[in-house]
């Protein structure tokens, strides 16, 4: 194992707290859940845990200062079985015991070198801190929504992998590029089943258009809807209204419908903002008839500078 200062990025100098924080901040980057499919994170996560569970220990972290144990919390010197004798700072060695009857608890050994509880097998903390097993991978989707059923949140459904279908309520600001978890509904791994992953792609619409929370539409009106005024069948994401224009109307002129547009995220809905489009007929004799005898004097064209 490297060496654990290195590991967590801290000098050998570092106090308990400077320790404690740099290993908080690598556990948040590497911890298996945020990097599922990263086996390799999820090695560096055992890593960094074995070396701050060694220098979080104040009398390993001693041990290890002064070159007792390694980065693995081990002996640094091999153990002698069968030889006999002690090392030289009078650490004994395992081949001072016997084993069997009456000989002493050479688990207590190890429990005494590397704490009692860490040990996850092998030889009193050999193999200790190895990663946890692992879920199996996520498994993602693309789900089509309609332009309508995004604004209005409609219930949609999809099949998955395994043919099951599973009913899904749209969060509220949804747009395109929005995943939705299904927890459990991945690959099945030692550690159980992963998540599915599903983002959403809002389709386009004949009409309406998505500006923020707001839905725009531009609509055709006629000459005489815009002179005299009138009462107009408006299109909207939750069906038709009726909506006033006033006399005297022109184009480029927006009418605001509330509550008309997509769901906000705490709950509230844009509006629909609908753009007067006056279509005049081309060559429609009545008209032409009309513009005969009829002038517009007006200037329209003075705040031009022409």
């Amino acid at each position: 194992m490297a060496d654990p200062y290195s590991l967590l990025g801290v000098s050998r100098s570092a106090d308990e707290k400077t320790i404690k924080s740099a290993y908080r901040k690598l556990a948040k980057e590497l911890h298996p859940d945020r990097n599922k499919d990263n086996p390799k994170a999820a090695e560096r996560f055992a890593e960094v845990t074995r070396a701050y569970d060694l220098l979080s220990d104040k009398d390993k972290r001693a041990q290890y200062d002064r070159g007792e144990i390694d980065g693995e919390g081990n002996p640094a010197h091999p153990f002698g079985f069968g030889q006999g004798g002690g090392d030289p700072r009078g650490h004994a060695y395992a081949g001072d015991f016997e084993f069997g009857s009456g000989a002493a608890d050479f688990g207590d050994i190890f429990e005494g070198l590397f704490g009692a509880g860490r040990r996850t097998g092998g030889f009193g903390g050999f193999n200790r801190g190895a990663p946890p097993p692992q879920r199996g991978a996520n498994m993602s989707y693309r789900l089509a929504v309609s332009f309508i059923d995004a604004a209005t949140l409609a219930p949609q459904r999809i099949t998955l992998a395994d043919g099951k279908t599973i009913d899904l309520k749209l969060p509220a600001g949804v747009e395109t590029g929005t995943q939705m978890k299904l927890a459990g509904k991945g690959q099945l791994g030692p550690a159980g089943p992963s998540d599915a992953i599903v983002t959403i792609e809002i389709g386009k619409h004949p009409f309406f258009e998505r500006d923020g929370d707001n839905v725009l539409l531009e609509l055709p009106i006629s000459l005489n809807e815009a002179v005299k005024g009138a009462r107009i069948k408006v299109p909207t994401v939750d069906g038709p209204v009726m909506l006033t224009v006033a006399p005297g109307a022109h184009s480029g002129q927006t009418l605001r419908l509330k509550g008309r547009g997509f769901t906000r995220k705490n709950g509230g809905r844009g509006d629909q903002m609908v753009t007067l489009m006056i279509d005049v007929p081309a060559r429609d004799p009545a008209l032409d008839s009309f513009v005969e005898s009829w002038t517009d004097s007006r200037p329209l064209r003075a705040k031009l500078g022409v």
